[in-house]
């Protein structure tokens, strides 16, 4: 057998999406050399690793053996540039984070001056719901995890970052305090709601109920973005964070409502195992976020305050 690290790669990447298509966008290579390559790699095993029924991609049973094995040898040449890098006194490895939807408008600025001093450093990083990264977590998938609500169920340590503050947020098309008071914006229009097992959703829930506030109308979005969207347009109100509105306040798009035990305001933490053995790349990562948390609040943040 002759096949190469780019064949076992382009092959992983495939299972993985189960879509030439998605594969080939993923790693920045055209379709067709994408197609040419798992033919390649195909080309030296007489049992098929792939089946298209119909237009869909399946991967054989046999196919997920070869895949596993190339992640593993995939992972130990990873792991020999790692080595050769630390040798040389680089901070080298690959740190995996878990990040709750919302906050990927809060990581990547506690990760930029890191990863770029670092050149060794991989970052792979998931934006999901509450409910993956908490499996994440208890899989120990990752190295840590970015969460404004820190699980029960696990013994965690964190690293607090900064505060979560989420509001009453409505379009500017429709200026509803000219029809109907404050207190009644409950009742008088939709609310709009994140996912259950969403962070957001269940803060939203948790003032509403202590509120004793009912509404007229409920609807539910999948993402932050689809709901920020929807507030936007006019659909209804919504209970958001205000990381993740900041632009659409600029631009007068969104509108803070004033109500009286709002904000809420949590914290963003971010958390690990107690029991797991950190690599040295996430101890380092550790040590650098201990040291510059408060200059990159103060950089990049500072807008914060004036909510």
């Amino acid at each position: 057998m002759n096949y190469t690290l780019h064949q076992l790669q382009i092959f992983l990447k495939i299972t993985q999406l189960k879509s030439i298509t998605k594969a080939s966008e993923a790693l920045f290579l055209s379709q067709p050399a994408v197609s040419i390559q798992l033919k390649k790699f195909q080309e030296q095993f007489s049992i098929p690793l792939t089946e298209v029924v119909g237009r869909q991609l399946y991967v054989t049973d046999f196919g997920w053996e070869i895949a596993e094995a190339a992640e593993k040898i995939l992972n130990e040449v990873q792991a020999i540039n790692y080595k050769t890098l630390s040798f040389k006194g680089q901070i080298a490895g690959r740190l995996k984070i878990s990040v709750v939807s919302t906050g990927k408008y809060v990581m990547p600025y506690f990760l930029a001056d890191f990863i770029n001093k670092n050149k060794g450093v991989d970052l792979v990083m998931d934006v999901t719901n509450k409910s993956s990264v908490v499996r994440s977590l208890e899989k120990n998938e990752v190295d840590f995890a970015l969460v404004s609500v820190i699980p029960d169920q696990l013994n965690l340590d964190r690293v607090q970052l900064m505060e979560n503050k989420l509001f009453l947020v409505g379009g500017t098309k429709d200026k509803f305090i000219n029809k109907v008071a404050k207190k009644k914006i409950f009742e008088s229009y939709p609310m709009l709601y994140r996912e259950e097992g969403s962070a957001t959703r269940k803060a939203m829930e948790n003032f509403m109920a202590s509120h004793n506030i009912s509404t007229r109308k409920t609807m539910e979005l999948t993402s932050n973005e689809a709901l920020k969207q929807a507030v936007v347009a006019g659909l209804g109100y919504s209970i958001m964070p205000l990381i993740g509105i900041k632009n659409e306040l600029k631009n007068d798009d969104l509108q803070i409502i004033p109500y009286k035990g709002l904000p809420i305001v949590t914290n963003w933490n971010l958390v690990w195992q107690k029991s797991k053995k950190l690599s040295p790349t996430a101890l380092a990562y550790l040590e650098f976020l201990k040291s510059e948390k408060d200059r990159i609040m103060k950089e990049d943040f500072d807008w914060y305050k004036a909510y």
